[in-house]
């Protein structure tokens, strides 16, 4: 009996905490590692221009087109718009340089739809609580575009430059204790049109990144941090 006491307050431990109740998803994995990526100039902020408000931009899930098979032609390319835009990335990428390796990190989370809806966005953040200081906490938000049926569960990865902690108390180098880690879904949207939203969140606060993001290219199950 004390052995497997022993055994469970060491699991306890080692696993880090994830709070996040009254989620529309359930968090079953998440964890972040040190990365390398090359960063694409379409990604870049402001090359890419606002698109027409035509039908297929309406719903988040048909501006990412998630649903489309991969090579489907863009409806954004036969507006004035669109038209535009490819003459101008093409110039754009003629005389911009190639892009050099970046080192970020990669935070990776697997997600769970336990309801009867399919989901198409997903807003969330990890966070890192230092234990030392409770009012040191760092966030790394994202946005997905994806497509969870009902039951079913998705692996989901977001890049940032940023790391575990932008400030470090003294305390907590000298002891070393590791961050306390979460996972919080912030907001989720469905394919009827429908969505949830944690409480506590507000779209607000990634207004301007949330624009950029917008108005960038996006593939099938992406995340693009906020």
């Amino acid at each position: 009996m004390k052995t497997l006491l022993l055994l469970s307050l060491l699991l306890s431990l080692l696993i880090p905490f994830q709070a996040n109740e009254g989620s529309p998803l359930t968090v079953t994995q998440f964890k972040w590692e040190r990365a390398r990526r090359t960063i694409q100039t379409a990604e870049i902020e402001g090359n890419a221009p606002a698109q027409a408000m035509i039908p297929q931009n309406r719903n988040f899930a048909r501006n990412a087109r998630i649903n489309e098979p991969r090579g489907a032609r863009d409806p954004n390319a036969d507006t004035v718009d669109g038209r535009s835009a490819a003459l101008e990335k093409s110039v754009a990428e003629s005389r911009a340089p190639k892009p050099d390796p970046i080192d970020g990190y990669l935070y990776k989370i697997k997600v769970q739809n336990p309801g009867p809806k399919v989901v198409e966005a997903i807003f969330w953040e990890y966070r890192f609580h230092d234990p030392a200081n409770p009012d040191l906490v760092a966030r790394r938000q994202f946005l997905c575009a994806v497509n969870i049926g009902a039951g079913k569960s998705k692996e989901l990865e977001g890049f940032s430059l940023s790391g575990p902690s932008d400030v470090v108390d003294v305390k907590t180098l000298n002891s070393g204790t590791p961050f306390k880690e979460e996972v919080l879904i912030n907001r989720v949207e469905y394919t009827d049109g429908s969505l949830k939203q944690r409480k506590a969140w507000n779209l607000a606060e990634v207004q301007s990144s949330y624009d950029r993001v917008l108005r960038e290219s996006w593939l099938p199950g992406m995340c693009k941090a906020l």
